[in-house]
């Protein structure tokens, strides 16, 4: 087995350095905290919610060179919030021996929506069928034999929440797109019809062990995650199949560390739609329903101590995120949280995040499940949903 040939930290003595200072951050800082690990975090603005978990900060952007040479000189290991990285500016520091993880040859596939969809399909791995938008055959203004309108347009990088992905209704839309974007960094796939999105979230340890969370079901507004429910109401053929692309892309990129892939189910059976190199939002309900959270493993492996299986401690749970409300349409955020707060069994994260805006991930809430059978339990997370709501709504069109 191809397993890493750097060595962790090893000590909890030595900060843990996060690229990134948002939720993912703080979330993450916090799993450090209950480990006695110290972390230094480098963001854009001292407001950004990891700040205040953090022993220490670097003010500068995640690209920032100069940020990232402090960093490093600081912490024996480097973590990242997002993939949103320059990995030929970070090579710099990865060939001076700065440790970084997952490692920078790990990441490089996965930073790019393209390149993922090139490894997917070098692994035959399922996926939507697509192109790039350079490609010779979409600039002539034809389709591949079976493809059809509608089809979804996603930028390569930096797209998250809706942001950076259009639907295409036809030739004309396609040609626009083509001139009005710069077809290396976008590309095109068939349309998929599913009945339902899953996501897994899954590490890897230094010794090549893969553990994996509950496959879950995601549901989505306005393209944005709204609640989560673990486990998915799905067969066990479906779930071993996740967690074998999950582990043979795992092993593939001698990756380690913490990942999310984010699948379609319907008609064509499991279908991978992106691949995140990092913690991720439809694992969030891990920190009160596992005996290890996500965030967990991440610190865990990073700092080099043992990793813990994480094995849920209730039937399931339900995760739901509370997004930016527009203004005077609802309570105060202060009401909200209070009303929130006071629910039995609601676990309520706030972010801390200055500023209310339409769809913006201000804090999410989970609650433990109890029910045993998978069709109650469906039926106390839709009931559990509906509490939540009316305390704090999700984006619906007659709010906006």
């Amino acid at each position: 087995m191809n397993i890493a040939t750097k060595n962790p930290i090893g000590s909890s003595d030595s900060p843990l350095g996060v690229v990134g200072g948002g939720q993912l951050a703080q979330m993450l800082g916090e799993a450090a905290k209950l480990r006695d690990i110290e972390i230094i975090v480098q963001t854009s603005t001292k407001d950004d919610p990891a700040v205040a978990i953090a022993t220490d900060y670097i003010l500068a952007k995640s690209d920032d060179i100069e940020g990232i040479s402090k960093l490093v000189q600081r912490c024996l290991c480097v973590t990242f919030e997002n993939e949103w990285l320059n990995i030929e500016a970070l090579n710099t520091f990865d060939k001076k021996g700065a440790f970084f993880l997952p490692s920078l040859t790990s990441l490089s596939p996965l930073i790019d929506k393209i390149s993922q969809r090139t490894l997917l399909s070098e692994l035959s791995i399922p996926g939507p069928s697509w192109l790039p938008l350079s490609s010779n055959q979409l600039a002539n203004s034809k389709l591949p034999i079976g493809w059809q309108f509608p089809l979804m347009a996603k930028a390569s990088r930096g797209g998250y929440d809706g942001k950076g992905t259009r639907v295409i209704n036809g030739f004309n839309e396609l040609e626009k797109l083509i001139k009005s974007t710069n077809p290396e960094e976008w590309l095109v796939e068939c349309w998929v019809t599913f009945e339902h999105e899953l996501a897994l979230v899954a590490s890897r340890d230094f010794n090549g062990k893969v553990r994996t969370f509950p496959l879950v079901e995601t549901h989505q507004n306005k393209q944005i995650c709204d609640w989560v429910l673990a486990p998915a109401t799905v067969s066990h053929e479906v779930e071993m199949m996740a967690y074998n692309i999950a582990a043979s892309l795992l092993v593939e990129l001698n990756y380690i560390g913490v990942l999310a892939i984010e699948f379609f189910y319907g008609t064509q059976g499991l279908l991978v739609n992106e691949i995140a190199p990092r913690t991720h939002n439809s694992a969030h309900f891990s920190i009160e329903a596992c005996t290890s959270s996500q965030f967990d493993q991440q610190v865990c492996i990073a700092a080099g101590l043992p990793v813990p299986d994480p094995k849920l401690i209730s039937p399931g749970a339900l995760m739901v995120n509370l997004l930016g409300l527009p203004e005077g349409k609802t309570q105060s955020i202060e009401q909200r949280l209070s009303k929130l707060r006071s629910c039995d069994g609601v676990h309520v994260h706030w972010y801390g995040k200055q500023l209310e805006t339409p769809g913006r991930k201000l804090g999410h809430a989970t609650v433990l499940l109890k029910e045993s059978d998978s069709l109650l339990r469906r039926d106390e997370a839709i009931r559990s949903l509906k509490m939540i709501r009316s305390i704090w709504p999700s984006i619906e069109s007659d709010l906006v």
